[in-house]
């Protein structure tokens, strides 16, 4: 989830995300995550879940503006942020 501090208007902004991103087993692949913030907005934190059949979902990587990214087993190694800087751009890429 992305928070950012509470905005005087009441208004938000807008995460965008692909519906789907096709990978080909053995290379890599982008997933994309962009928040377009409003004004006074910044994002602190994104968290990256896979769910999992039945609806639960376990951690993959938290990405935090302060203490850097924080990749979970068994994909440590596996998770590169996609952009250096502002967590508006949440991308990251998934090796092999």
């Amino acid at each position: 989830a992305m928070r950012s501090p509470p905005v005087p208007t009441g208004r938000a902004g807008v995460v965008e995300v692909q519906r789907s991103v096709t990978a080909v087993l053995g290379q890599d692949v982008v997933l994309p995550c962009r928040y377009r913030a409003q004004e006074q907005e910044q994002v602190e934190q994104v968290t990256w879940l896979k769910r999992v059949p039945g609806g639960s979902s376990t951690e993959v990587a938290v990405l935090n503006r302060q203490h850097g990214q924080h990749v979970l087993e068994p994909y440590a190694g596996r998770v590169l942020r996609r952009a250096d800087g502002a967590l508006e751009d949440g991308a990251i890429i998934l090796r092999n």
